[in-house]
């Protein structure tokens, strides 16, 4: 692997786990900086995390390995658009992320009430 393929798997790594540093990155990969900075000085990233990590975060091992995406064109316009709102996130202040999670979390307390409401009226109706 080439130090700049490397770096572009470390970049998608950052991205899919919503990390900035190397040192926020190795945090959530639950790996010492020590690992993550051997990784770079081998120019290598173990296969295995790789897999595990495309699992998690339902992305190919082809986007996170290569930069490819083996994608219809209806989900690379959801994983552009899913890109884009990261990479917009991160712009913003930490408490500013923080307020729009709190919106995100309400909105599904509001979908999961619907759909048990709409449970409980049709087994009222049977």
């Amino acid at each position: 692997m080439s130090t700049h393929v490397l770096a572009a798997v470390l970049t998608r790594l950052k991205l899919l786990t919503g990390t900035q540093s190397d040192a926020e990155l190795s945090r959530k990969l639950s790996i010492s900086p020590q690992t993550l900075s051997s990784w770079k000085v081998r120019d290598s990233i173990p296969y295995s995390l790789c897999v595990d990590i495309a699992r998690q975060h339902a992305c190919s091992l082809d986007w996170l390995l290569l930069g490819e995406a083996e994608q219809s064109p209806a989900a690379q316009d959801e994983a552009d658009w899913e890109c884009d709102m990261l990479e917009r996130l991160r712009t913003l202040s930490p408490s500013d992320r923080q307020a729009i999670l709190l919106v995100i979390k309400d909105k599904q307390r509001i979908q999961q009430l619907e759909q048990k409401l709409n449970a409980l009226r049709g087994a009222a109706n049977d």
